[in-house]
């Protein structure tokens, strides 16, 4: 696991800087504290940091093949390293480490771009081919890893983070007005976008090359439902089937050097990872939990997890947050993340990632489950649409017109609103959004809105799904999830609060032989009347408590909208005060203040709606509030945290 970055200055072909890259490297020390490395050649630079997992001795980056032509920088894992050592010494290569590092640079020898589709794992690389003077950067199929780039000055520039793309002198901090208004949707910045301008995501599943011809994006896989066996098989061997591949996958993720555990949640997911893992380690799983204290106990999933540790008899950790933690830790963990994020958990992720790394230096998440086998609400709600599309227009608008006039309510809300709209992107756009489209309208001054072009949310939705072979409704949801919702939210959040505390996070549930097969499931296999992940449950059965399977998914659940009303009162309001909203000119002051006051009086939960106006606040403060050279604004901030 590591921290890469680099530039390529291939249309001035100046030397590159060894200062710049310094520069890069220094704010991705956290991602990577053990070790660092550099590469340069003319007018291009590749540098990473590096946390040792596998091969601690011998796996220093960057790594070159043979004659030292095609040299490589990595963050990841590969977990087919050793069948690809074996295959890539039968055809003649010399491999002098043990790390799965140096597979990369002679399968790029060998198959070029191709590479990529005989990587099983997590990764996001740059490889340098110096005879082609060609810089090949690839990002795994689910986006487990980051990677972002930009073009300026004449140079490609790139890096696990952004914060670290802003080093260069030639990047300019600038806010993406179109992307803000996807993020007010959606709760998070759907890529390639990014919160900068000029500054993109590599989508997952796709890689990039930059030579003498310029710049060019490829995909080199995408998610396929169809169904391509010759009949349907009896339930119970799709059951065997899932199990092999879940003991298959989890086997895998525990390829390590160096001690590690678990998060549990006690949700089905994260339980399922330490059921497995109990059943291949010879001591305790390390397992970590995270629970609240005073009134936000009621939140609290920590009677799960205990009873997922009891059983397994697990080495189990837990860290309780207080009000207090979310004004204490805000600012720093919107600069690890690089970008708003409207997500509660983002708090809770960090703290019981920092809780694991007192004792290791990886650990194994659920991650995934909910989008391979249907575990969200949504996914149940969708199977109404028909239903409501033979309602009247008028109908519906009187039903949403009394609806707005409740208080409480606020997921019933959406969900109505959703079921509502006209047409199938509209619907999934609007399934649990954070600001819907007339909100929006209500919310963004007029400044802001003569800046959309109209690459809005409904656009970004309809562009994914003219690309899925998908048919039925399910699959279709679920393939924009793992092409969205998944990578921009989910596993930007894990990547980035764990590598906050240089620990390296790994998704056995997104091994894509894992997600391939889910997907071509039949939907009654993961949707079955009222129970969602049906067949991962049937297969969990013999391995976890009652309890868990029964229980009702809440989704990592955090008091914010409790501590917002109560003891974050005075943060919120200070963040989000009149003259601050009024400073920026990005929102309509007095909408701000109506949903401070609905969610103060207990009329209406806005706490999300507010967490994600906050973020976009304090994430200004750190990236753009600055008097001396703003590129260099987020460097600044990394040595206040030190």
């Amino acid at each position: 696991m590591c921290g890469i970055c680099g530039f390529y200055e291939y249309k001035t072909h100046k030397p590159a800087s060894r200062e710049i890259l310094s520069d890069m490297l220094r704010v991705l020390h956290h991602r990577g504290p053990d070790d660092s490395g550099a590469h340069f050649d003319k007018d291009l630079a590749l540098g990473m940091r590096r946390l040792s997992i596998i091969d601690l001795s011998g796996g220093k980056q960057p790594i070159r093949n043979e004659d030292g032509a095609i040299v490589t920088v990595f963050n990841g894992e590969i977990y087919n390293y050793r069948e690809l050592r074996e295959e890539l010494e039968s055809r003649g290569h010399t491999l002098a480490t043990e790390s799965d590092t140096e597979v990369i640079v002679h399968l790029y020898q060998d198959f070029g771009e191709n590479c990529t589709h005989h990587l099983r794992g997590m990764f996001a690389f740059a490889v340098w081919d110096a005879r082609g003077r060609r810089l090949f950067v690839a990002r795994d199929r689910l986006g487990i890893k980051p990677l972002y780039f930009t073009e300026a000055g004449g140079a490609l520039i790139f890096a696990s983070e952004i914060k670290a793309i802003l080093q260069h002198p030639a990047v300019k901090v600038e806010l993406n007005v179109e992307a803000l208004n996807n993020y007010l949707a959606l709760k998070y910045v759907p890529s390639p976008q990014t919160i900068f301008t000029g500054i993109s995501s590599l989508p997952p599943g796709c890689s990039l090359t930059c030579d003498s011809h310029g710049l060019r994006v490829r995909r080199y896989w995408d998610l396929s439902f169809a169904n391509h066996r010759s009949r349907e098989l009896p339930e119970e061997a799709y059951a065997e089937q899932l199990a092999a591949l879940l003991r298959e996958c989890v086997q895998q993720h525990l390829m390590s050097d160096v001690p590690f555990g678990a998060f549990l949640s006690g949700g089905v997911d994260s339980s399922t990872i330490v059921a497995l893992m109990s059943q291949f380690l010879n001591e305790p799983v390390k397992t970590y939990s995270v629970g609240f204290a005073g009134e936000g106990e009621a939140f609290s999933e920590l009677s799960y997890a205990r009873s997922v540790a009891k059983k397994f008899h697990t080495d189990h950790h837990e860290v309780i947050i207080r009000p207090w933690h979310l004004a204490e830790l805000a600012e720093k963990v919107i600069w690890h993340l690089d970008q708003p994020l409207a997500e509660h958990a983002t708090l809770a992720n960090y703290m019981v990632a920092e809780l694991a790394a007192r004792d290791v230096k990886m650990v194994l998440t659920g991650e995934g489950g909910d989008e391979l086998f249907a575990g969200y609400a949504r996914y149940s709600g969708e199977r109404l649409s028909p239903l409501f599309r033979a309602i009247p227009e008028s109908v519906k608008s009187v039903a949403l017109a009394i609806c707005s006039r409740l208080p409480g309510m606020r997921r019933q809300k959406l969900a109505l609103f959703a079921l509502s709209q006209p047409d199938e992107t509209s619907r999934f756009v609007n399934w649990f959004p954070l600001f819907n489209y007339e909100m929006r309208q209500s919310l963004l001054s007029a400044e802001s809105k003569k800046s959309l072009s109209g690459y809005g949310a409904d656009y970004v939705f309809a562009e994914h799904l003219s690309h899925t072979d998908a048919v039925d409704p399910l699959s279709r949801m679920l393939y924009l999830d793992t092409k969205l919702w998944l990578p921009d939210l989910l596993l930007a959040r894990g990547d980035k609060m764990s590598m906050a505390v240089s620990l390296e996070a790994r998704v056995p549930l997104l091994d894509h032989k894992l997600v391939e097969f889910a997907a071509t499931l039949p939907q009654n296999l993961k949707l079955r009347n009222l129970t969602r992940k049906y067949l991962l449950k049937k297969v969990a059965k013999p391995w976890l408590p009652p309890e868990i399977l029964r229980r009702t998914k809440q989704g990592f659940p955090m008091p914010t909208s409790l501590w917002l009303r109560k003891e974050a009162r005075s943060f919120m309001r200070d963040v989000l005060s009149v003259s601050a909203i009024r400073r920026r000119g990005l929102f309509h002051p007095p909408f701000v203040e109506k949903l401070i006051g609905e969610h103060e009086s207990g009329f209406a939960d806005h706490g999300q709606l507010l967490w994600g106006l906050m973020n976009v606040e304090l994430w200004q403060r750190i990236f753009m509030d600055s008097h001396v050279r703003p590129e260099r604004a987020a460097a600044s901030f990394a040595g206040q945290l030190a």
